[in-house]
């Protein structure tokens, strides 16, 4: 017989989107947070770009265009979460700032909040060009601090925007 945690649905949800280069933490530091949130009782998914493919069967393919279809998938489930009141942690790789642009549109529409972290490593991309969002709620200097830092420094935001 499985056990199941009460979590407390007195927050509501939102989506926080953590972009940045392969390699950057940007798993890490969902994984990390999400390990925080849980333990206070927040309901909290994480979103992981290669897991939620392969859950769907989707591979985003080289072009441009398929990249920004897949952010935009992965972008709908978060939002549908959130809108449920679930803290939904989206750390994929966004190389076109008009796909965040448009899943932060699409959250806008709902009326659900979709914050924007920049998970900065310091370096840029060998061969395909990086685009960080336009509309940044936060940069982590990653190549700058620890992963423990990180994930404090993005809980502190939640609790400023009243979402933890």
């Amino acid at each position: 017989m499985t056990s199941h945690r009460p979590f407390c649905t007195c927050w509501p949800g939102a989506t926080v989107w953590l972009t940045g280069l392969p390699g950057a933490g940007k798993t890490t530091i969902a994984r990390g947070l999400a390990r925080r949130l849980e333990a206070a009782g927040r309901r909290v998914h994480v979103l992981d770009g290669d897991e939620v493919r392969v859950l769907l069967g989707v591979d985003p393919g080289p072009s441009r265009e398929q990249r920004i279809a897949d952010v935009q998938r992965v972008g709908l489930i978060a939002e549908v979460l959130a809108r449920n009141g679930v803290l939904a942690l989206v750390p994929v790789i966004a190389t076109d700032a008009r796909a965040t642009a448009a899943v932060r549109e699409r959250h806008g529409q709902s009326a659900t909040t979709c914050l924007e972290v920049h998970v900065s490593t310091g370096l840029t991309g060998a061969d395909d060009p990086y685009e960080a969002p336009a509309r940044l709620d936060l940069t982590l200097p990653a190549h700058r601090q620890s992963a423990e830092e990180s994930v404090t420094a993005l809980l502190n935001l939640l609790k400023e925007r009243e979402l933890a």
